[in-house]
Protein backbone atom coordinates (compact mmCIF):
# COMPACT_ATOMS: atom_id res chain seq x y z
CA UNK A 1 0.00 0.00 0.00
CA UNK A 2 1.24 3.13 -0.93
CA UNK A 3 1.56 6.11 1.76
CA UNK A 4 -0.04 9.68 0.53
CA UNK A 5 2.39 12.03 -0.96
CA UNK A 6 2.28 14.33 2.17
CA UNK A 7 2.74 11.40 4.48
CA UNK A 8 5.91 9.88 2.47
CA UNK A 9 7.45 13.36 2.37
CA UNK A 10 7.29 13.76 6.07
CA UNK A 11 9.00 10.29 6.39
CA UNK A 12 11.62 10.99 4.18
CA UNK A 13 12.25 14.78 5.88
CA UNK A 14 12.47 12.42 9.26
CA UNK A 15 14.93 10.23 7.71
CA UNK A 16 17.17 13.06 6.49
CA UNK A 17 16.66 14.64 9.87
CA UNK A 18 17.63 11.58 11.83
CA UNK A 19 20.69 11.08 9.35
CA UNK A 20 21.79 14.95 10.12
CA UNK A 21 21.76 14.65 13.12
CA UNK A 22 23.78 11.49 14.07
CA UNK A 23 26.20 13.35 11.60
CA UNK A 24 26.31 16.60 13.77
CA UNK A 25 26.64 14.06 16.67
CA UNK A 26 29.21 12.33 15.09
CA UNK A 27 31.63 15.84 14.21
CA UNK A 28 30.67 17.53 17.59
CA UNK A 29 32.23 14.47 19.42
CA UNK A 30 35.06 13.26 16.76
CA UNK A 31 36.12 16.77 15.17
CA UNK A 32 37.59 17.90 18.34
CA UNK A 33 39.89 15.55 18.75
CA UNK A 34 40.42 15.18 15.32
CA UNK A 35 41.44 18.86 14.88
CA UNK A 36 43.75 18.34 18.42
CA UNK A 37 45.44 15.16 16.50
CA UNK A 38 45.89 17.49 13.54
CA UNK A 39 47.78 20.17 16.16
CA UNK A 40 49.57 17.72 17.40
CA UNK A 41 51.13 16.95 14.37
CA UNK A 42 51.59 20.87 13.69
CA UNK A 43 53.35 21.23 16.82
CA UNK A 44 56.00 17.96 15.71
CA UNK A 45 57.29 19.89 12.53
CA UNK A 46 60.37 22.40 12.48
CA UNK A 47 58.11 24.82 13.75
CA UNK A 48 57.86 23.89 17.53
CA UNK A 49 61.79 22.59 17.39
CA UNK A 50 63.66 23.36 20.41
CA UNK A 51 65.35 26.34 18.33
CA UNK A 52 62.24 28.16 17.74
CA UNK A 53 60.76 27.71 21.17
CA UNK A 54 63.49 29.34 22.43
CA UNK A 55 62.82 32.69 20.98
CA UNK A 56 59.61 32.75 22.79
CA UNK A 57 60.83 31.43 26.12
CA UNK A 58 64.56 32.81 26.57
CA UNK A 59 63.61 36.31 26.09
CA UNK A 60 60.09 35.62 28.40
CA UNK A 61 62.66 34.36 31.16
CA UNK A 62 65.55 37.18 30.63
CA UNK A 63 62.05 39.87 31.35
CA UNK A 64 61.08 37.91 34.45
CA UNK A 65 64.63 36.78 35.78
CA UNK A 66 67.35 39.29 34.36
CA UNK A 67 70.03 38.03 36.03
CA UNK A 68 69.28 34.23 34.74
CA UNK A 69 72.03 31.86 33.89
CA UNK A 70 72.31 30.24 30.66
CA UNK A 71 72.61 26.76 31.95
CA UNK A 72 68.92 27.94 34.38
CA UNK A 73 67.48 29.35 30.82
CA UNK A 74 68.60 25.75 29.33
CA UNK A 75 67.36 23.59 31.98
CA UNK A 76 63.61 25.69 32.43
CA UNK A 77 63.40 25.49 28.34
CA UNK A 78 63.85 21.37 28.72
CA UNK A 79 60.93 21.85 31.21
CA UNK A 80 58.92 23.88 29.75
CA UNK A 81 59.05 21.56 26.69
CA UNK A 82 58.41 18.45 28.59
CA UNK A 83 55.57 20.00 30.23
CA UNK A 84 53.72 20.58 26.66
CA UNK A 85 54.07 17.17 25.86
CA UNK A 86 52.42 15.92 28.76
CA UNK A 87 49.89 18.84 28.66
CA UNK A 88 48.94 18.43 24.96
CA UNK A 89 48.23 14.88 25.11
CA UNK A 90 46.49 15.06 28.83
CA UNK A 91 44.21 17.37 26.37
CA UNK A 92 43.72 14.82 24.01
CA UNK A 93 43.27 12.09 26.29
CA UNK A 94 40.24 14.25 28.04
CA UNK A 95 38.82 15.32 24.32
CA UNK A 96 38.89 11.34 23.09
CA UNK A 97 37.69 10.07 26.20
CA UNK A 98 34.32 12.87 26.00
CA UNK A 99 34.18 11.35 22.20
CA UNK A 100 33.68 7.75 23.06
CA UNK A 101 31.91 8.09 26.09
CA UNK A 102 29.04 9.67 24.20
CA UNK A 103 29.74 7.01 21.28
CA UNK A 104 26.46 5.44 20.54
CA UNK A 105 28.55 2.12 20.09
CA UNK A 106 28.99 0.16 23.49
CA UNK A 107 32.25 -0.92 22.39
CA UNK A 108 33.13 2.38 22.59
CA UNK A 109 31.40 3.49 25.30
CA UNK A 110 32.02 1.07 27.68
CA UNK A 111 35.36 0.59 27.14
CA UNK A 112 36.28 4.39 26.69
CA UNK A 113 38.79 4.41 28.87
CA UNK A 114 41.29 1.72 27.22
CA UNK A 115 39.97 3.02 23.71
CA UNK A 116 40.78 6.41 24.67
CA UNK A 117 44.52 5.78 25.81
CA UNK A 118 44.66 3.40 22.85
CA UNK A 119 44.58 6.77 20.91
CA UNK A 120 46.80 8.72 22.80
CA UNK A 121 49.31 5.78 22.36
CA UNK A 122 49.07 5.60 18.89
CA UNK A 123 49.19 9.08 18.26
CA UNK A 124 52.66 9.35 20.83
CA UNK A 125 54.53 6.91 18.97
CA UNK A 126 53.25 8.00 15.35
CA UNK A 127 54.41 11.84 15.89
CA UNK A 128 58.12 10.44 17.28
CA UNK A 129 57.82 8.62 14.52
CA UNK A 130 57.45 11.69 12.06
CA UNK A 131 59.79 13.71 14.21
CA UNK A 132 62.69 11.25 13.46
CA UNK A 133 61.99 12.73 9.44
CA UNK A 134 62.10 16.57 10.36
CA UNK A 135 65.98 17.31 10.54
CA UNK A 136 65.28 19.87 13.30
CA UNK A 137 63.65 17.80 15.95
CA UNK A 138 64.54 14.61 17.40
CA UNK A 139 62.75 11.79 18.33
CA UNK A 140 62.47 9.80 21.53
CA UNK A 141 60.65 6.66 23.17
CA UNK A 142 60.87 8.68 26.19
CA UNK A 143 58.65 11.51 24.71
CA UNK A 144 56.34 8.52 23.87
CA UNK A 145 56.55 7.49 26.99
CA UNK A 146 55.93 11.06 28.62
CA UNK A 147 53.13 11.42 26.22
CA UNK A 148 51.25 8.42 27.24
CA UNK A 149 51.76 9.21 30.90
CA UNK A 150 49.94 12.65 30.44
CA UNK A 151 46.79 10.64 29.12
CA UNK A 152 46.86 8.17 31.85
CA UNK A 153 46.85 11.03 34.30
CA UNK A 154 44.01 12.53 32.71
CA UNK A 155 42.11 9.77 31.79
CA UNK A 156 42.50 8.61 35.60
CA UNK A 157 41.43 12.06 36.60
CA UNK A 158 38.34 12.02 34.80
CA UNK A 159 37.40 8.40 35.47
CA UNK A 160 37.85 9.38 39.30
CA UNK A 161 35.66 12.19 38.72
CA UNK A 162 32.77 10.50 36.98
CA UNK A 163 33.25 7.99 39.95
CA UNK A 164 32.57 10.75 42.36
CA UNK A 165 29.37 12.46 40.07
CA UNK A 166 27.46 9.30 40.46
CA UNK A 167 28.42 8.49 44.12
CA UNK A 168 27.29 11.76 44.86
CA UNK A 169 24.02 11.63 42.56
CA UNK A 170 23.43 7.94 44.08
CA UNK A 171 23.75 9.63 47.46
CA UNK A 172 21.14 12.47 46.45
CA UNK A 173 18.25 9.97 44.50
CA UNK A 174 18.90 8.07 48.40
CA UNK A 175 17.73 11.22 50.29
CA UNK A 176 15.17 12.20 47.74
Amino acid sequence: MRLPFFLSVQSEDATRLSKSQTWRGRLWRYGPVAAWVCFIFFASTANFSAANTSRIIRPLLLWLSPGITEAAINQVHFLVRKAAHFTEYAALALLAARAFRTSARRGLSGRWWLVSFALVACVALSDEYHQSFVPSRTASIYDSLLDMTGGAVALACAALWLALRRRKSAVASRLV
